[in-house]
């Protein structure tokens, strides 16, 4: 049977800094898809840092971040989870992966928010390691 291998760290150049959404994100999208339609993308997640939890890493060599944040408006009944990408030079990309999910209503039900919030972190670093390949 095939051993699962253990995760590999996150390549050293990108930094994890999680205490607050970076200017980047909003600056990027204004100028891919302007103001209005940038304070409306992912349920305003860039026009307000309210939303938590979130896991950023950014890499300063190449003007780069990874963001996993809630994608859905508060209210909505399944909350998700998304992967959003900053690559070099500029713009903003939705990583598209498996939907990491949750109920709100029913809290202590699998997958809980936690949950969904460790498989998102774990599809982004694996994200991270992909993307050192190409840059």
């Amino acid at each position: 049977m095939a051993r699962r291998q253990d995760p590999k760290p996150v390549p050293a150049a990108w930094q994890r800094c999680d205490a607050h959404i970076l200017p980047l994100w909003w600056e990027r999208l204004c100028a891919q898809a302007g103001h209005q339609s940038a304070a409306l993308y992912a349920a305003g997640l860039f026009a307000g840092d309210r939303r938590r939890p979130i896991a950023q890493w950014f890499n300063p060599a190449f003007d780069a971040a990874l963001l996993v944040a809630p994608e859905t408006s508060p209210e909505w009944p399944v909350q998700r989870f998304g992967i959003f990408y900053a690559p070099p030079g500029g713009g903003v990309l939705r990583v598209q992966s498996a939907p990491h999910e949750w109920f709100p209503r029913d809290p202590t039900a699998s997958p809980t928010q936690r949950e969904a919030f460790d498989a998102a972190t774990a599809a982004a670093e694996r994200f991270l390691q992909v993307e050192m390949d190409y840059v």
